[in-house]
């Protein structure tokens, strides 16, 4: 279900004992999530997060118990950007619960902007370094999931079958992806503790360095180019190299020479996973916009192997 910002504002008072909601707001947010942010009586902004369906709401949970761990690292600095710290919770009539913390301030990366050299692109890369250094009994600990390198090709594997079973991504791609899939020698990684569902939006910035990361409800132990491919995706060619050498500095033990190789593979692979979205959804606007994505990335991958 989904709730009004005033029933958000009701849940947020409920939460955390004492506070004065004065003004709420919505924001927008992706997955099966309400979210508001609360404007207290003393200026205080407080965000607010309600599960829309049981599922979310176990991920919630999870999420919940993951934030108190990565904030003890947050104050012992190892992880070098705020990490949002649970105030309070409230119960929902039908099960699960809201969360409350404080609203973390900061603009949305714009990851267009990024230049190369020591600023924010290579604080990006410290900043997935540093995730990435964690121990996976972080994770673990908090029952999110967990995968050798061998169950994560398998995982992708299943992934692109489905994605062929459709009959929607041409065939060229599916021979060039079939093949990374099959390549042993690029799923030698070690896995770590990632963030799982990185986007501009979920990073924030504030005085030309990353302030903090939220969305946390994907987090596992997996293939570390899963947080590094939207950014060598989607980020100006000239910055990729400042955001690399920061991240592989940081690492210790960075053993997996085939990691960019895997992380601009996994960002090709993100669109048959959203080809998937839309066709199990039933949404046709998301599915033509995933042909017409595969079709331009058809076209560049046979430009680029002549």
């Amino acid at each position: 279900m989904s709730r009004s910002p005033l029933a958000l504002a009701a849940l947020t008072t409920a939460a955390v004992p004492g506070l004065d909601a004065r003004s709420v707001r919505r924001e927008d947010a992706p997955g099966d999530y309400d979210v508001a942010v609360v404007t207290a009586g003393d200026g205080t902004l407080w965000e607010i997060r309600a599960p829309r369906t049981p599922m979310a709401g176990a991920a919630l949970e999870a999420e919940m118990e993951l934030l108190e761990s990565l904030h003890l690292y947050h104050e012992a600095g190892v992880l070098p950007f705020t990490v949002p710290r649970v105030a309070g919770a409230a119960l929902l009539p039908e099960g699960g619960r809201a969360v409350v913390h404080k609203h973390i301030t900061g603009a949305p990366l714009d990851i267009e902007a990024l230049r190369p050299g020591p600023g924010l692109a290579a604080d990006l890369g410290r900043t997935l370094a540093a995730v990435h250094e964690l121990p996976a009994t972080v994770v673990e600990a908090c029952g999110l999931p967990s995968y050798t390198a061998e169950n994560y090709r398998e995982r992708r594997l299943v992934e692109l079958d489905e994605a062929a079973a459709t009959g929607r991504v041409p065939t060229p791609l599916l021979r060039r992806w079939e093949a990374a899939l099959e390549d042993v020698t690029l799923w030698r990684f070690r896995p770590v503790v990632v963030h799982g569902d990185l986007a501009a939006d979920q990073v924030l910035v504030a005085g030309g360095r990353v302030a903090a990361i939220t969305g946390w409800s994907d987090a596992r132990v997996a293939d570390p180019a899963d947080d590094l491919s939207w950014l060598l995706v989607a980020a100006p060619p000239e910055a990729v190299d400042s955001i690399m050498e920061a991240y592989q500095l940081r690492r210790t033990e960075l053993q997996d020479p085939r990691l960019v190789d895997r992380a601009l593979l996994v960002g090709e692979l993100a669109l048959a996973r959203w080809l998937l979205h839309g066709v199990r959804q039933g949404l046709p606007d998301v599915v033509a916009d995933a042909e017409a994505m595969l079709a331009d990335l058809d076209e560049a991958t046979r430009e680029d192997a002549v």
